[in-house]
């Protein structure tokens, strides 16, 4: 890896460099900062914005791509030599097995099956020969630009959860960096749900009648008289809180009980970070 890195030209090796600016024309094609006075300028803005180490790294990066290009190389060898030599003796054996997993599925349940191993975030759609990712930034790229050679590349971590990148630049083969699958680790809630719940939340009224069903079982007009609206407003509440996934219903006898789900609740935080970290 460190050997394909020397071969990259200045321009693209600066624009893979650059990219911890999150600047808004990533993937765009945008010009190169070597040789556009814009772009250079922009990017010292956007650098300077996070902080004086990061402006310092940019300066020097755009002044002498070579010297910067060897420091990365040297501190990827000492960090090799000094740690990660072992941790990737420890990890790797994972690694290969969930590769080898993913291209098995591939070649014996197609795209599909492979796809949706990756993440429950990850789908294909078939019909339109799309693959969509779930999640809160938006952008659209192609496997098949005849350019670079068509493909996806799917590259697993041990260490990326929450994270699921998509990464993509104009004259690069996408590719979906996933974090391994563990046992114990729960499967992201979709963003469409996620907003649904948080949405049903915000209502001053829901989150009274919250406060009565996450203590025992109500009925709708139990929870008309605790709150003093009526029977027909608690039912709009109720079935804007059901569709969110945050209330349970059951039957007893004559009365239908409602019920608020309080480990769907409790993770809303947790999945709000997964949601905005993926």
């Amino acid at each position: 890896d460190l050997d394909l890195l020397d071969k990259l030209d200045d321009e693209r090796f600066v624009a893979a460099a650059l990219e911890f600016t999150c600047a808004s024309h990533y993937g765009a094609g945008a010009p190169s900062p070597l040789s556009d006075a814009g772009m250079r300028g922009r990017a010292l803005d956007l650098a300077a914005a996070r902080g004086p180490q990061q402006m310092d790294f940019t300066q020097r990066l755009l002044a002498d791509p070579a010297s910067v290009r060897g420091w990365v190389r040297r501190l990827f060898e000492d960090c090799d030599q000094a740690f990660f030599a072992d941790t990737w003796r420890r990890v790797s054996v994972q690694l290969v097995a969930d590769a080898r997993h993913k291209t098995e599925l591939l070649r014996r349940k197609g795209l599909a099956d492979a796809v949706g191993a990756v993440s429950a975030a990850v789908t294909l759609d078939e019909g339109a020969g799309r693959i969509n990712v779930d999640k809160l930034s938006e952008g659209r790229t192609t496997a098949v630009d005849p350019g670079v050679g068509q493909g996806l590349t799917l590259i697993p971590t041990s260490f990326g959860w929450p994270h699921l990148m998509v990464l993509h630049a104009p004259g690069w083969r996408p590719v979906i960096h996933y974090p391994v699958h563990l046992p114990d680790l729960p499967a992201p809630a979709s963003v469409e749900l996620l907003q649904l719940r948080l949405e049903a939340l915000a209502h001053p009224m829901r989150m009274r009648l919250c406060r009565n069903l996450a203590r025992s079982p109500y009925t709708t007009g139990e929870l008309a008289d605790s709150n003093g609206i009526t029977s027909p407003e608690v039912s709009r509440h109720l079935s804007v809180l059901k569709k969110a996934g945050l209330v349970t219903t059951r039957r007893r006898g004559r009365y239908v009980l409602h019920q608020l789900d309080l480990t769907v609740v409790a993770r809303l935080g947790s999945d709000f970070l997964e949601g905005v970290l993926r």
